[in-house]
């Protein structure tokens, strides 16, 4: 039997790729950082489809013998999987200066790292007929360099261009797409930061529901880069020719006036 892995399952846009496929009856094999939380979700998926096939196992997506430990459990019970979706992503948002090390490191890891070291490792572990799908959820955030978001913006855009890559090295092996949502309201910082955006804001932000349902789509389709969400792709289009500076610069003002960190690190003191 062939899984869709999904990182990040418990979190908002990961449960509701877990909804939208668990509605169709496939196999799910989910993966996130507290294993109460996804022995709860499969447990209610269990409890709403009795014949769906779901399993978890826990991984910290930013620790290499995590996810190594990962791969031997799914290799050990002969799991093999058809779809990969990264959805897992740190998106702290605030001045570069008062990171911490542990802090950096966690975000790069996550945002990178650790897709790409799940990219290589579902590969290796799946049929590349050309019906394999590998979906990493990128950020419209990505698009420019964002001061005060800046680590974010960065990993982000490193995803895009590595996915862009991949997809032509696996021509006619798998569908390879790298989708830009902008904000998606599934936590209570990230609905205040959209709200100091302000009708700009208001316009951008896209549901969850609507995200897993349009990245689906777009990785069906083979689609490289798509930007979800209307007023996204308005923006990437009437700013196309505007001067990066003055882009920086409103970016600046707007996004230095919010902060959001929704992962506390044991490590931090």
């Amino acid at each position: 039997m062939l899984y869709t892995l999904i990182t990040g399952a418990c979190g908002g846009l990961g449960g509701a790729f877990v909804r939208l496929l668990a509605e169709r009856g496939e196999p799910l094999f989910l993966t996130g950082r507290s294993e109460i939380k996804l022995k709860e979700r499969a447990e209610e998926l269990r409890r709403q489809t009795s014949s769906l096939s779901v399993q978890y196992f826990p991984c910290d997506l930013s620790d290499e013998t995590s996810r190594r430990a990962f791969f031997r459990k799914t290799d050990a019970e002969g799991i093999r999987f058809s779809r990969l979706i990264y959805v897992a992503g740190a998106d702290i948002q605030k001045p570069f200066e008062r990171y911490t090390q542990e802090k950096l490191t966690f975000q790069t890891r996550v945002n990178f790292e650790g897709a790409i070291s799940f990219t290589r490792a579902v590969i290796k572990r799946a049929p590349l007929d050309g019906n394999t799908e590998l979906l990493a959820i990128g950020s419209v955030s990505g698009i420019y360099p964002m001061p005060f978001f800046a680590l974010y913006s960065a990993t982000k855009r490193a995803l895009a261009q590595f996915y862009a890559a991949l997809r032509v090295e696996l021509k006619g092996r798998a569908k390879v797409t790298c989708v830009l949502p902008g904000a998606i309201p599934t936590r209570d910082d990230v609905r205040e930061n959209i709200r100091a955006q302000g009708v700009w804001g208001r316009l951008a932000a896209i549901s969850a529901d609507r995200v897993a349902q349009k990245s689906l789509e777009a990785v069906q389709k083979n689609r490289r880069t798509p930007v979800i969400g209307f007023w996204n792709r308005v923006m990437q289009a009437g700013t196309a020719l505007v001067p990066l500076s003055w882009k920086m610069r409103f970016i600046e003002k707007r996004w230095g006036k919010t902060e959001k960190d929704a992962f506390p690190l044991e490590e931090e003191g």
